[in-house]
Order: C-alpha cells, then structure tokens, then sequence
C-alpha cells in the first residue's frame, strides 16, 4: 500500500491461502482483480481501493466467507455488482464508490447481509433501478450513502426499519414522489440528503419529529407549500438547505432559525420574511390586521385598558407567588438538579456536602489519576459515584478532558453511565474537576474475582451472559463506535458491577479516539507508540499487528500481570 509498484495482480495470489489481509491500494497496480482471489477463504480484510483496477468484480469474492470489509472505491471496475456478494454473512462494511462504470441494478442480496452494520457505500457509479425494499432488513446500518447514480422510482417506506441510520445520502438520483414520513421512526438519523431528485409534495412535518437532526439537505427538487413550522424545533439542526424548489410563505423565524448556521433558500421565489440575514421580502399584511385597522378607536381603547387591568392583577399575583416561595428549600435545589440524567449540574458544594468532604468513610477507590468517593444527595433514592481527579500535574487535567471526550461519544448498555460533570473552584481556591457516574454497589470485577478470605465460594462466580457483558462492550468500542474508541486501561478493576451483577466498562482516562480518516498506517503507529495503561492491563488484540483496527479477540487480561489463581484460569478459558 502507499507506493509506486505497477504491473497486474498474479493469478497465482490464489495459492496464498492462509492470507488474512490483503491491502492493494494507493498504487499503480492496473489489470482485472483475478478470480483466483476466491481461492482466500481465510481473507478478513481486503483493500483493493485507490489503483487502476478495471474489468468485472469477479463473482469468486462471494466465496470469502471470512470477509469482513470490502474496499474497491477510487477504481475503474465497471458491469454489475455481483449477486454473489450476499453470501458475505461476516461482512461489516462494504465500498465500492467512485468507480463510475459500475451499473446495473442493486442486488438484493445486497440488503440481506446480517452483519453490514459500518457503512454501505455505492455512491457516483452508473447504478439505476429503484431502491429495493429490502432496504429496510439493514437494521444495524449506521450510514447509506447511494449519492450520484442513477436510481428512480419512490423512496420505499421499508427505510424506517433502519433504525441506527445516522446518515442517508440518495442525493443526485431520480428519486419521485414524496419525502417517506416515515422517516420520523429513524429517530438518531443526522444528516438526510435527498438534494437534486425529483420529489414533489410539501415538506413532511415529520422531519420536525426527528430530533437529533443536524443537517438536512431537500435542494433542487420539485417541493411546494410552506416550511413546516415544526422544523423550529430541531435544536441541533446546524444546516439547511431548501434551495430551487416550489416553496412559498413565510420562512420560521423562531427556534432554530433564529441561530442556524446555514440556511439556504434562494430560488423560491415566493418565500418571504425570515431573518433579515436571508435578504427575502417582507410577507403582505395578513386579512385580519387589516380588520384591526378598521375597529372604532372606542373599542381599541377600552380593550387596551381591560388588558392593562388584567395584566396588572397577573403581576400582583406572580409577586405574591414569588414571595411565598421566594427561597426554596436545599432539598428541592438538590432535587432540581438531578431530577433527570440530562447532564444536570450539580455544584462543588453539594458533592463536599454530600461526600462528608470527601471523607475516607467514603472513599471507594483510589487510582493515580485521583480518587472516587460514594455519594448521596438529599431527596434522591439512589446513591451516585463522584470521581474526583488530581490537578498538581498537567496529564491529570489532560485525563479528565479525555474522559468527557470519550463519554460524549459513546452509548452502550454495557458501559459506566455518567450523569454529569463538574468544573469549578474548591473552598481553597484551587481548580477542582470531577465526573460523576452511576453508583455500581458490587464493586469492581478485580475485588469479585479475588475476595480478600481466598476461599472459593458461588458468591464469587460470574455467569457466561455476565461475563460477555465486558466483551461485548469492549468489541462496540473497537469495531462498532464511530469514531473508534480504544480503552488503552482494560484490567478488571476497570471492570464495574451493577446490582443485578451485569458489568459495565469505566475508567476512559487515558483512552485513544480514533477518527474515521484515520490511515491504517496511522492506527498501527497509535498501537505501538509505547506502553499505555496500568499494572493489569493487556491490550486486546491481534500481537502481529494494531489493535485499533483489526477484530477484537477474547484475551483480556483477568488478573493482575498473572492469574492468580484457578478460577481466574477457568472464567477466560470458557471466554476464548
């Protein structure tokens, strides 16, 4: 990969059996993909992206029942998208963009594979047919993207069923009909672009329903009536773009509209009002300010001083609310500030309060990044987790700004839950930071493992479904999470046990984001940059190669630097 080698790929490659990854890109490598490469069985990973490879994509990829990404975008592969690619039940993420001969219909079986759950990419080939309905049978899709081909016919309803779509792309096709309502049920979806079809109708309100809505893209379409107001609503909409269409009425100036970072409406001629930033008419004087107009100024005047007598008693009685209420108890302060998980702030004062200033009575742990103690605020029946961190060194604040990065970005069940953070000043003047986390009454998996009496007993023992908890969470950080995240800590203190004894993943101090246009020269020169971690700790991965991109195996380290003793032994022995 990364160089300047020429000539064609051999037919013989097939007699490489044992190969597991297979990278032929960013070169001059010209020729057909030969159909020998089928012969790969045990292949996980091949990149055939950035060359100059032209001809069929050989139907013998569909025997490569280990694949799990397939990268041949930037090429010049032309003729249909094999069928047989359905047989790829192991397959992750598929590319196949940007090769512009690419043609015929999608295959269906295409939709059908179990494991697709990355991304699917077939945008700017010649591809045209309509939109399958198996579409929806990709439930674990976190992004389509079918942009610049040549795809007709109506949008099917199915799509709702992708309900982890983050990002739709279907711009530059020949879409008709109208915008699916039934996009509302997509309810993480980010970024819809639909720009430069043939859609008609109006605007769905139920687009105003999709919350986590941050851009949405409906230019150069054939769209009427008005903009929904409703769209005022998506707080986290930073993009619009209803440009060249049929629009008309009042744009929203209320919400959303009033802040958005991009707004683009031009080419509808019959829009109005709106901010003043977009340029646009004022709208006509609505049929019933005229009317007003026209009322006697007798009635005008005595209206206007039933309003102000009115208002007046408004005022005297919320006064008289205010004063009876006018300081609220500390317990519905505190109560105030947590009522939901909604990252509500809680005050440095409270945590001293509540902790007993952070007294050893409820100290629970102790690490070099700083110390957590239990907590329990007044009025609220659960009890909470503060983690305080130490700020003497510059790494220790670094810490805390990684761990708010890392918690930001992740969501797993099986994850340590954080209900908020705080960023303040201490009694003494000096910068305090803390997280603050979900109380787990079990304590951590270390301490279950290895009970200071020694003596086995059941209390000690984890079921198989408790204990595929920690790796099914440590897998969706290292194949699923976008970007990736990387532990970097992993060790069984790490591991947190919930009263139910399901386990849940902590402690992202010192964790790696990786992002999505990471190169995989990058990601291996993340992986050996040095040790990271603690005593424990044992990255999971591949020892030939980086951990940050290959799949996650099951050899975690359950002690600390050996196993101490048989149980130990027998819990990782029934995991791999």
């Amino acid at each position: 990969m990364n160089n300047r080698i020429f000539g064609s790929i051999p037919a013989d490659i097939g007699n490489l059996v044992g190969l597991e990854v297979l990278g032929i890109a960013n070169t001059l490598i010209t020729g057909v993909i030969p159909e020998t490469i089928g012969k790969l069985k045990n292949l996980v990973d091949l990149g055939l992206y950035n060359n100059s490879l032209s001809g069929l994509i050989p139907s013998s990829l569909g025997n490569l029942s280990q694949l799990n990404r397939l990268y041949a975008y930037y090429g010049n592969l032309e003729g249909p998208i094999p069928a047989s690619l359905g047989k790829l039940k192991n397959l992750f993420v598929l590319d196949l963009s940007k090769n512009y001969h690419l043609n015929g219909s999608i295959p269906t079986e295409i939709f059908k594979l179990p494991g697709l759950a990355w991304y699917l990419d077939l945008s700017h080939n010649s591809l045209s047919g309509p939109l399958p309905n198996e579409v929806g049978r990709l439930t674990d899709l976190n992004r389509l993207t079918l942009s610049g081909n040549r795809l007709f016919g109506k949008i099917p309803d199915s799509i709702q069923n992708c309900l982890v779509l983050e990002w739709l792309s279907l711009d530059n096709n020949l879409f008709e009909g109208s915008i699916p309502r039934s996009l509302r049920n997509i309810k993480g979806l980010r970024v819809l672009n639909l720009t430069m079809n043939k859609l008609s109708g109006n605007i769905p309100d139920a687009l105003g329903h999709i919350g986590s809505l941050e851009e949405l893209y409906i230019a150069h379409n054939s769209l009427s009536g008005s903009i929904p107001s409703v769209l005022q609503n998506l707080t986290s909409l930073s993009v619009l773009d209803i440009s060249f269409n049929n629009l008309q009425g009042e744009v929203p100036d209320e919400g959303v509209f009033r802040n958005i970072t991009y707004l683009a409406v031009a080419g509808n001629i019959n829009l109005c009002g709106g901010t003043p930033q977009l340029h646009l008419a004022p709208c006509p004087t609505s049929p019933s300010s005229k009317n007003r107009k026209m009322m006697p100024k007798s009635l005008v005047i005595s209206l206007a001083t039933a309003g102000a007598i009115l208002l007046s008693l408004l005022v005297i009685l919320l006064l008289w609310i205010f004063c009876k209420k006018v300081k609220p108890s500390q317990k519905t302060l505190a109560h105030n500030s947590i009522v939901d998980d909604h990252y509500k702030r809680i005050p440095y004062h409270a945590l001293l309060r509540e902790t007993n200033e952070f007294s050893i009575a409820n100290l629970l742990g102790r690490g070099s990044y700083g110390a957590v103690y239990k907590c329990v605020l007044d009025t609220e029946d659960r009890t909470l987790a503060v983690k305080v961190f130490n700020l003497g060194q510059s790494r220790y604040a670094k810490s805390f700004e990684v761990e708010c990065e890392a918690m930001r970005r992740i969501r797993h069940r099986c994850l340590i839950k954080i209900i908020t953070s705080c960023s303040s000043v201490n009694h003494q003047g000096q910068e305090f930071k803390a997280l603050v986390f979900e109380f787990m009454p079990n304590g951590n998996l270390d301490g279950w493992l290895h009970p200071k009496s020694q003596e086995p007993t059941t209390n000690n023992t984890l079921s198989l479904a408790q204990r595929l908890d920690i790796v099914d969470a440590i897998e969706y950080l290292h194949n699923y999470c976008q970007p990736l995240v990387i532990h970097c800590n992993l060790k069984p203190s790490n591991i947190l046990l919930a009263g139910d004894m399901s386990a849940r993943v902590g402690d992202f101090g010192i964790s790696r984001i990786l992002q999505e246009n990471t190169s995989e020269g990058m990601q291996t020169s993340y992986g050996s940059t040095g040790i990271r971690g603690s005593i424990g700790y044992v990255a999971p991965g591949d020892r030939n190669y980086s951990n940050l991109y290959f799949p996650f195996h099951l050899n975690m380290a359950w002690g600390h630097g050996a196993e101490k003793d048989a149980s130990t032994r027998e819990i990782k022995n029934s995991l791999e």
